[in-house]
């Protein structure tokens, strides 16, 4: 009987190909030669059936390629989300990010590769389906006796058994009276992922719950420690404790502070505090954590975040506007509508058409931070009141990735329309060759941040004795490959008259702009009824 060999060869390969996709990692750590050694037991199972049913069968076939390729995908989404956010991905809740990693490509890698890698990522399901719908009909072809199929339908229901065995194990359900011979990593990924929307719909319930039961919803007074003095919380974005626990960056921005606290230090009456927040993600969508910081609730994903909006939460701008102040963001990099901003609290929404930026973008950062901050000055802080005072918020995004190329302070009474900035704006290389290399992804973030701490504290100590009380704070850290760590904390600094800085002594935050590195940090979503206790006499 001869050997049909490029059968055989056709078979052998596309098992290997049902093989790696079985045993592909999530994880960037995970991605090395050592993930070839497990036997997946799945590969059994799935053969044995294909070699069980008959082969006109397709209903069969069409489920098994779309499991394996929405787990795949699932994978793949993982080892992304993993470099970005460090977690898993949740498809019930990240579904939001496809549009903003697209944006941020664009303007990390220049409109061609950014659109390439687009067209690339829309084209990837149709090839792994196509890809695993040819290696499962090779063995569905495969023309067997009745009894032979009989007998893999055994066969495949016990690797099926093994298989949900080697699951319950590895998630010690049970125990397991032999050595596995194999892993079902695949398996047990998908089952994670089913129990992780359980949770997630289950967690939604009890959110809403919460959000509905607010102590503070009918305080009175509220805010009135402060006697009418404006209040200033400044976001920073990415910046983490990395920027105190990685050596490539302790020395610039310590020295930073330092500085800053000295200039500081000079103005009479004038104190600081500085603690350690616990971000609800890293990387990006940093709208999580202003609304954590607003809300006193936990924002970890975008399902938490539009349950916040729909529900009757009173946030900390609902709060101060109530309490007779005027509520205000700026936020340049707002470049469509907002209808999330009324719904925060805000009266006045400065998005980066309403700032009067007349200068050239530093590819996806809109303006640099010394013009957002002189913006604020010109129409907020400086510009003709009701009578009422300021609870603003700004946030600072000069120090978000792509981190190119990076603005250096220039004399503040020189920033004007900011065209002042239009040599820097065009200096360096593009997005697309920093990024080819990770050290200077890491130097480029570096200088970022140090340029925003610059401007932040700058800006601060040109407002004198008689300023507003500052809350600066980190958003998130940068993804774990730039902050070299797997921590979700940021700095915040309080800065203000000493009287009002006393206030918060309760906190028990380090004195200056070093915050202790053993100081406990807290969660976001702790601060807005923290501040509220303690600068108002009407608190529950």
């Amino acid at each position: 009987m001869s050997i049909d060999v490029r059968r055989i060869a056709g078979l052998a390969f596309a098992a290997l190909m049902l093989h790696l996709v079985l045993i592909l990692p999530n994880h960037p750590n995970a991605m090395t030669w050592g993930a070839l050694r497990p036997f997946p037991l799945e590969l059994p199972v799935i053969i044995a059936l294909l070699l069980a049913w008959p082969g006109r069968a397709r209903v069969l076939r069409a489920v098994l390629v779309t499991v394996l390729t929405l787990v795949c995908l699932i994978k793949l989404a993982d080892y992304a989300n993993f470099i970005a956010y460090n977690r898993v991905f949740n498809p019930a809740t990240d579904m939001g990010l496809i549009r903003a990693g697209f944006e941020l490509g664009i303007g990390s890698l220049g409109p061609v590769l950014g659109w390439l890698a687009a067209i690339a990522a829309v084209l990837l399901p149709f090839g792994i389906t196509a890809a695993l719908w040819w290696a499962t009909g090779r063995w569905m072809r495969v023309e067997l006796p009745p009894l032979w199929r009989g007998g893999f339908a055994v066969l495949a229901l016990a690797a099926a058994a093994l298989m949900v065995g080697q699951v319950g194990a590895a998630k010690r359900l049970w125990e397991l009276p032999f050595s596995s011979p194999g892993a079902a990593f695949t398996a047990r990924l998908a089952y994670d992922r089913v129990d992780l929307y359980r949770i997630t719909r289950a967690e939604v319930v009890n959110f809403v719950e919460a959000a509905e039961s607010d102590p503070f919803a009918a305080a009175s007074p509220l805010f009135d420690r402060l006697n009418g003095r404006d209040v200033v919380l400044i976001f920073i974005e990415s910046y983490g404790r990395a920027s105190f626990d990685n050596p490539l960056y302790i020395d610039t921005h310590r020295a930073t502070l330092q500085a800053a606290q000295a200039e500081l230090g000079e103005i009479d009456g004038v104190s600081i505090r500085s603690g350690w927040m616990t971000a609800p993600m890293i990387g990006g969508q940093s709208w999580l954590a202003h609304a954590s910081i607003a809300s006193g609730l936990w924002i970890s994903n975008q399902i938490r975040y539009r349950a916040l909006l729909a529900s009757p939460r009173k946030t900390l701008f609902d709060l101060a506007r109530e309490a007779g102040y005027h509520t205000a963001t700026v936020v340049p990099a707002i470049t469509r509508d907002w209808p999330e901003g009324p719904r925060i609290g805000f009266e006045t929404i400065l998005a980066k058409d309403d700032l009067g930026y007349e200068g050239l973008p530093f590819n996806w950062v809109t303006m640099p931070d010394q013009f957002t901050l002189t913006a604020y000055d010109r129409l907020l802080a400086q510009a003709p009141r009701d009578g009422r005072p300021l609870f603003a918020e700004i946030s600072l995004i000069s120090s978000h990735a792509p981190w190119v190329p990076v603005p250096q302070m220039i004399n503040w009474d020189d920033v004007g329309d900011g065209t002042v900035f239009n040599e820097m704006a065009q200096s360096d290389d593009p997005p697309n060759v920093v990024w080819r290399d990770h050290d200077r992804v890491r130097d480029q973030y570096r200088q970022a941040v140090d340029y925003a701490l610059q401007a932040s504290f700058s800006y601060v100590a040109r407002q004198g004795a008689d300023m507003p009380l500052f809350i600066i704070l980190g958003d998130h850290q940068p993804a774990e490959f730039v902050s070299g760590g797997p921590s979700f904390d940021v700095p915040v600094h309080v800065i203000g008259p000493d009287h009002l800085v006393a206030m918060v002594g309760q906190w028990g935050w380090t004195p200056g702009l070093l915050p202790d590195e053993d100081l406990p940090a807290w969660s976001m979503d702790l601060f807005r009824d923290r501040f509220l206790r303690a600068f108002s006499t009407g608190v529950p």
